[in-house]
């Protein structure tokens, strides 16, 4: 009887609403001819036992109540703690040169931050604000008002610096047996053939240039992984691609350098060391400033210098009239 009982009730709690009105038209036409008394009472009791379980029972509306009284006293403490809580004053950002080393801060103060000077006052000063104790490289970086998008404006080129770069370069040549006892005879560090590539297999990557002649290319094409990312496979437009190995090794000893736009229009370029002085450096500043106005493009429309800047390794900023490029 309990058991009964028990799914008669479970029964009654899943009746939908639906079923609840054709409870009551049900018990509209069965109590037809009766008093409206009984009928009342009658939808009453269905409606007792409709709604002892589900989200419109009496004891779910009641915790729905409790439970949106109570965010509702919870918002208001927080809004009261709030504006009795003093807030915290956050600290002003300090600049870049605030947060350098001692040496730069003291360099920068040699240096006038809005003002623009010549390219022989800004290399003499830039050998002025070196801050390191070994000898730092002079830096230049041109902002040009180009889109690197574009083929081209894609602005490249490759120089020999008069006064070369104060760089110890190991030149490396891959090459015929002819070919290489001529760059031999030029000076290179590293020549050969088969050997070479014997060296590279067991990731020997000792120089800093690679020269290689045409012919022999396809078989460096499967170091091309190995050397791309170290920017030393040899390429035509760099010119260490050539069939004159010879004139190749002595340019690259002599100071060759090469210098191409990055993403934002940007050429960064070292043009020597600070031991240079300021004529030894203004004349390869000046080698570089010639070799970007003769690379204009014929199609760029505007300006094609936007910002001029001389440092040193770890140096202060120095800005530089653009009119010097």
């Amino acid at each position: 009887m309990a058991k009964a009982k028990k799914q008669d009730e479970e029964v009654v709690t899943n009746i939908t609403e639906e079923d609840k009105d054709g409870l009551n038209q049900e018990v509209s036409q069965d109590t037809t001819g009766t008093d409206s008394s009984s009928n009342e009472e009658v939808v009453a009791e269905v409606e007792e036992k409709v709604t002892k379980a589900g989200k419109r029972s009496p004891k779910a509306i009641k915790e729905a109540e409790e439970k949106q009284a109570k965010e509702e006293r919870k918002a208001t403490k927080e809004e009261a703690e709030a504006d009795t809580k003093p807030k915290a004053v956050k600290p002003p950002t300090r600049s870049k040169l605030e947060r350098a080393g001692k040496k730069l801060r003291e360099a920068s103060k040699l240096v006038e931050k809005d003002k623009e000077y010549s390219l022989a006052q800004a290399l003499e000063l830039a050998t002025k604000t070196a801050t390191t104790k070994f000898d730092s490289t002079v830096e230049m970086h041109i902002n040009l008002g180009v889109d690197p998008r574009q083929a081209d404006q894609n602005v490249r080129d490759n120089l020999v610096l008069p006064e070369g770069t104060g760089k110890s370069i190991r030149v490396a040549v891959f090459a015929d047996a002819d070919d290489v006892k001529k760059a031999k005879a030029a000076g290179a560090d590293i020549a050969g053939t088969e050997d070479f590539l014997a060296q590279l297999d067991k990731g020997t990557i000792d120089f800093d240039v690679l020269i290689a002649t045409p012919t022999q290319m396809p078989k460096l094409g499967k170091y091309a992984r190995v050397l791309g990312p170290k920017g030393l496979m040899p390429n035509p437009k760099s010119g260490t691609v050539t069939t004159d190995v010879e004139k190749a090794v002595k340019e690259a000893k002599a100071g060759k350098v090469e210098y191409r736009v990055d993403t934002a229009g940007i050429v960064h370029l070292g043009i020597g060391k600070v031991s240079f002085g300021t004529k030894r450096l203004e004349a390869n500043a000046r080698a570089v400033t010639n070799s970007i106005k003769a690379a204009k493009p014929s199609s760029l429309k505007g300006t094609y210098v936007k910002g001029f800047v001389v440092t040193t390794t770890m140096g202060p900023a120095i800005k530089v009239v653009i009119s010097e490029v």
